[in-house]
């Protein structure tokens, strides 16, 4: 080896591993902040959910509670609406990451009140966006490059998701394999799990516990089986479509209306209280126990999966604030719960299925959704999860709950659509002819081929 290339692989080593110094220090630092900031967050969540189950008459909070969350993010910080992880992608895409510090106050205290009052939301959201907000004032502070800005952004994003589920490994990869439909990016994967794991191990240490179920009986893999999975995973692929579509469709009508955004979060609230009173307050909030007895195998209404789409799509439409992954985990297993029920099998087995294939389809990230089977559920049910969720996700199509997906790739070759654009802006996909049209085409020219050997074997020889 010569002298030259010598100097080149040294050079070349010592970047790299400068490199991983430079990336471990920011993205621990990151997760030690977001871990904290979580922690707050969830103990401030629930000295509320405290306070506010004393009150006689808790519906009539639901109206109020909307109408101040709404007009807090409003008057303060607009890019805080919505379901937080939507608002951190966009920022990822359009801004190289750049978002406001004072989001993560007004967030804080925006979904502290939609879930204190009743909202039904997620709590992930939130701690995406205040981590992101974070890492990006972080990046600020110390002046980093454009490039760089993103990346720690993106270490936010996986540090608030593996903080506030209790999932290190499925948050790390779930915050790089969310920005895009089909790609990951793999130059941001180990600062993303230093983040996601710093931050879980902080937020348990200031103590907070996380719900974790393993499934306790397993069937042994058969054929039977596959094929239930298989039609569980399509089955959780169309009921992610109906949650996509809910959400898009009760935005866009309530948008609609010639009223200002605040009388929009009052009169949304009025219907919540009013669709809880008529149908059940389980519905409301986080749905945590209705969860938790799906996974445990308790019968629950065949029905709470679409009632729980209703409210969600009702409460981020008009103006809640609040993350979407924990209605997806209520909707995923509920159904998983109503699919076992009806076809008889084990109903706690196919709602841990339908709670992460449900992410899968929806969020078009199976891969984090495969390995959170694991981390919540044990590692019996995970080439089953593996299944449901990829397969979900195929069903689902190129449709998200986060809009500002980028496509990287479609879904299957027979479909043609343009790359490099996020969802909302995606336009007509052009569907090609299918694998089993070709076929039927060329096996028709080979009838037709044989057809005329046979008409020259018959004909008679010439004189």
């Amino acid at each position: 080896m010569r002298l030259s290339d010598v100097r080149l692989l040294v050079a070349e080593q010592c970047t790299l591993i400068a490199s991983l110094v430079k990336w471990t220090a920011l993205a621990a630092a990151t997760g030690a902040l977001v871990g904290v900031s979580t922690t707050i967050f969830l103990r401030t969540l629930d000295e509320t959910l405290q306070l506010t189950a004393r009150v006689p008459w808790p519906l009539l909070l639901l109206p109020l509670g909307f109408l101040a969350a709404a007009s807090l993010v409003r008057a303060l910080a607009p890019d805080a609406q919505g379901h937080g992880t939507e608002k951190v992608i966009e920022a990822v895409h359009r801004r190289w990451g750049r978002i406001s510090a004072k989001v993560a106050p007004i967030k804080l205290v925006a979904t502290v009140v939609t879930i204190g009052v009743g909202g039904s939301v997620g709590k992930e959201g939130p701690c995406a966006q205040i981590g992101a907000a974070l890492a990006s004032s972080v990046a600020s502070l110390l002046r980093l490059r454009p490039r760089d800005r993103r990346k720690i952004v993106i270490c936010g994003i996986s540090a608030g998701f593996a903080t506030v589920f209790g999932t290190p490994i499925a948050g790390s990869i779930f915050g790089i394999e969310v920005l895009y439909l089909g790609s990951v990016l793999y130059d941001g994967l180990y600062p993303s799990f230093v983040a996601g794991i710093v931050g879980f191990e902080v937020s348990t240490w200031l103590g907070i516990s996380y719900m974790h179920q393993r499934i306790a009986s397993v069937p042994a893999a058969s054929q039977g089986l596959f094929l239930q999975i298989l039609g569980g995973g399509l089955v959780f692929g169309f009921v992610a479509l109906v949650l996509i579509e809910a959400l898009q469709r009760t935005d866009r009508l309530l948008a609609r209306l010639p009223w200002p955004r605040p009388i929009v979060a009052l009169a949304g609230g009025a219907v919540l209280a009013a669709l809880a009173s008529v149908t059940s307050s389980r519905y409301l909030g986080l749905g945590v126990p209705t969860i938790e007895e799906a996974l445990q195998g308790v019968r629950v209404p065949l029905d709470a999966w679409m009632w729980k789409i209703v409210f969600t799509a009702v409460s981020l439409a008009a103006g809640g604030s609040g993350g979407i992954v924990t209605p997806i985990f209520f909707v995923g297993a509920t159904a998983g719960s109503a699919l076992g029920a009806g076809l008889g099998l084990d109903r706690g087995m196919f709602a841990s299925l339908g709670m992460v294939a449900l992410l899968a389809g929806a969020a078009n990230a199976p891969l984090s959704a495969s390995i959170m089977a694991l981390e919540l559920f044990g590692t019996a049910v995970g080439p089953m999860a593996a299944i449901a969720c990829i397969v979900a996700f195929t069903t689902a199509g190129h449709r998200s709950v986060y809009p500002s997906q980028v496509l990287a790739i479609t879904k299957t070759p027979s479909i043609r659509a343009p790359r490099g654009v996020d969802l909302a802006g995606l336009g007509p996909i052009v569907v090609r002819p299918s694998g089993v049209r070709r076929l039927r085409v060329r096996w028709r020219a080979v009838q037709r081929a044989l057809e005329r050997r046979r008409a020259r074997d018959i004909s008679p020889p010439e004189p």
